[in-house]
């Protein structure tokens, strides 16, 4: 039960734009103080909104998937939110730290160009700081500890190793601030996507 309630909820601003992430919990909560409504994410009726009241009466004629149960009802296990009230618009820029730069290089080492978990990685800095090199997008890369000790200070043309891609900041998408692939669930690409969310809608 407990791992149920702590699984996490994509929550959605308003205007249905991804905010943040909760845990079943507090999703829960808010639906009980009517300050969100749940967002049915399958069938028919997909994106359809559901209140506390439509919520349980959805979840006891559909009681497909994880429910929690008890005495008096069932209530299927939401898995995204929208706030009913919050107008809180994401942050547009991706912040600069180490995390975003991996997921920005998809954990893949910029010189050796093999994948590796982010124990195994480190930051590079494309032109080496003693030598005007800064720490900023355009001049950090991805790199494993085996290529990083290799290249050491040298700049690529002396090292004879050039970055997969030429670094830069990347745009915004919701997947940075939501920790993508952290307990994300399918039904959330239409709005980590918006490509996606377009088609699916325009369908």
């Amino acid at each position: 039960m407990e791992v149920f309630l702590d699984r996490p909820v994509l929550v959605l601003n308003r205007f249905w734009q991804p905010v943040q992430t909760c845990s079943v919990r507090r999703a829960l909560k808010l639906l009980c103080l009517g300050h969100a409504q749940v967002l049915q994410s399958e069938g028919e009726d997909r994106f359809r909104t559901h209140d506390l009241a439509s919520w349980v009466d959805h979840s006891a004629s559909s009681p497909a998937g994880e429910v929690l149960h008890s005495v008096r009802l069932v209530i299927r296990l939401p898995k995204i939110i929208v706030l009913s009230f919050c107008e809180r618009r994401p942050r547009m820029e991706v912040r600069f730290n180490r995390r975003n730069v991996f997921l920005r290089d998809q954990h893949t080492c910029q010189y050796c160009t093999r994948t590796f978990g982010e124990a195994d990685l480190n930051l590079d800095h494309v032109t080496p700081r003693d030598k005007g090199g800064r720490t900023t997008w355009e001049n950090i890369v991805t790199s494993c500890i085996r290529c990083n000790t290799r290249k050491a200070n040298k700049l690529p043309h002396e090292a004879n190793m050039h970055p997969l891609r030429r670094p830069r900041a990347p745009r915004w998408r919701p997947a940075f601030a939501l920790q993508r692939g952290v307990g994300s669930d399918e039904s959330w690409a239409p709005f980590l996507e918006p490509e996606r969310m377009a088609a699916e809608l325009g369908g």
